[in-house]
């Protein structure tokens, strides 16, 4: 039992302290807002970038050929998922289908996962195209 928590205590720090980092910037954002908006953009927008920085993310450690084993951990599980809400969407849609808002909460429930992964998709691509350039030394 000791062994695994020498093992498995740095990558639980790493994503511990991903997740404050990621949480606090989702808290600023969330400043933004005005208190309950018609629609919550910030909900949508912290998803939404999220999910494009998690791909651009995954795109550039599966370039790497020794990363370091905390990395992942402590940007993509730490960092963006503290960063990301898919829980507050969750409530987002209860309170806009308490409020009576139905449509716009049938457009958030439909738009911010087919966005989400539209966002993970195209920063995917965008970033092994530009890291293709850069290893290839094509300019811009």
């Amino acid at each position: 039992m000791r062994g695994a928590w020498r093992r498995h205590a740095p990558i639980l720090g790493a994503v511990a302290a991903g997740g404050v980092v990621g949480a606090e910037a989702r808290y600023l954002i969330s400043l933004l807002g005005d208190g309950r908006p018609a629609f919550p953009w910030p909900t949508l927008v912290e998803n939404i970038t999220g999910c494009f920085l998690i791909g651009v993310l995954m795109a550039v450690l599966l370039e790497l050929t020794d990363p370091h084993r905390l990395l992942r951990p402590f940007l993509g599980v730490g960092v963006l998922g503290g960063y990301t809400t898919f829980s507050a969407y969750a409530v987002d849609v209860r309170v806009l289908l308490l409020d009576e808002r139905v449509v716009p909460a049938l457009l958030y429930v439909v738009i911010t996962p087919v966005a989400a992964l539209v966002a993970v998709w195209l920063a995917m691509r965008v970033t092994r195209a530009t890291l293709g350039r850069l290893r290839r030394g094509e300019s811009w």
